[in-house]
This record gives C-alpha cells, sequence and structure tokens, in this order.
C-alpha cells in the first residue's frame, strides 16, 4: 500500500509541475497573455513566371535546363525537414538556402556551419550542388550535415533546378 501511495504522489507532484508552464484557461473577463511577441509574418514572395524561370534555368549548365521542376520540388521534400527557401526564411537544422547559387560554402552569416564547410574554400553552383547532394561526406568529412545522398543523377538534376529557381530572386 506504501508503493501505491507513493506513485499516486509522484504522478500527483509530475501532474502539477507539468502544468506550471501552461497558462490559465482564458476567462471571458480577462484576456489573455501573449506567450510571444506578436509579429508579422514575412510577406510570401511571388512564385516567378515560367518566363523568370527559364531566364533562370538558362544560368545553369545544359543538363540543368531541362529539368522536370515539379519533381525536382517532390524531391526537396527530403530536405524540408532542414531547410527553408525563402527569402528571409528561417534556418533550421540546416542553413536557409535563399541565394544559395554563387555563394561561399560555410559563409551564411547567422549559421553555425562545421570547420570542415567553412575551410571547404568551394562556391555553390550546379556541380558543387550536385556533388554535395550526391554524397555531403564523401565531399566534406567533416560536414555535421547527416543526409546519406541522393543517388539518383535525374533527381539530383531536378532539384538542383528546383533550387536555382526556389532560391533565386525572380526580379
Amino acid at each position: 500500500m506504501g508503493v501505491r501511495l507513493s506513485v499516486c504522489l509522484i504522478l500527483s507532484v509530475a501532474s502539477l509541475l507539468w502544468s506550471c508552464g501552461k497558462p490559465a484557461a482564458n476567462n471571458a473577463d480577462q484576456p489573455a497573455a501573449p506567450t510571444e511577441p506578436a509579429s508579422a509574418p514575412a510577406p510570401a514572395a511571388a512564385a516567378p513566371t515560367d518566363a523568370q524561370k527559364k531566364a533562370l534555368l538558362a544560368t545553369l549548365p545544359a543538363a540543368y535546363q531541362g529539368a522536370d521542376l515539379d519533381n525536382g520540388q517532390a524531391k526537396f521534400a527530403l530536405c524540408k525537414s532542414c531547410h527553408t527557401t525563402a527569402q528571409g526564411g528561417a534556418d533550421m537544422t540546416g542553413p536557409n538556402l535563399f541565394g544559395i547559387f554563387g555563394r561561399k560554402a560555410g559563409a551564411k552569416a547567422g549559421f553555425a556551419y562545421s570547420d570542415g564547410l567553412k575551410a571547404a574554400g568551394l562556391t555553390w553552383d550546379a556541380p558543387h550542388l550536385d556533388t554535395w547532394i550526391t554524397n555531403p561526406r564523401g565531399m566534406v568529412p567533416a560536414t555535421k550535415m547527416t543526409y546519406a545522398g541522393m543517388e539518383s543523377a535525374k533527381d539530383r538534376t531536378d532539384l538542383i533546378a528546383y533550387l536555382k529557381v526556389a532560391t533565386s530572386p525572380a526580379g
């Protein structure tokens, strides 16, 4: 019987502690205090037109210019758990990728890159991204990126073309 009483006491204390950080129920005559400062969401950028997409793809090597952007977007679903693509988008486990083409690897301000990536001395372009997406640790053994790689050359081509469109200013 003493064990049962101890278990009940422990559960009661745990329940009490768990509820300490939660706001009280909202009463009709008492407004709830905000839990975070209010901030306006960043305005969504307009999707690029077909002509803008074509112009962006034309800046890539020929192999990427006829890529399947829908497949590339579908393959990016694997990346979404760690990366965002919108201008001004949040860094997550991985950095925001907006403006990645032409950026020095490991150089996006505010993100804590591995020393290996910072020292790699490369600039992101389609061929470097292709090698990276194939096998990040094969390219930079000391990277923090845990992604194992994408085997399909077609999927990588489509993904890189999609990234060019999704991470570049449309103007």
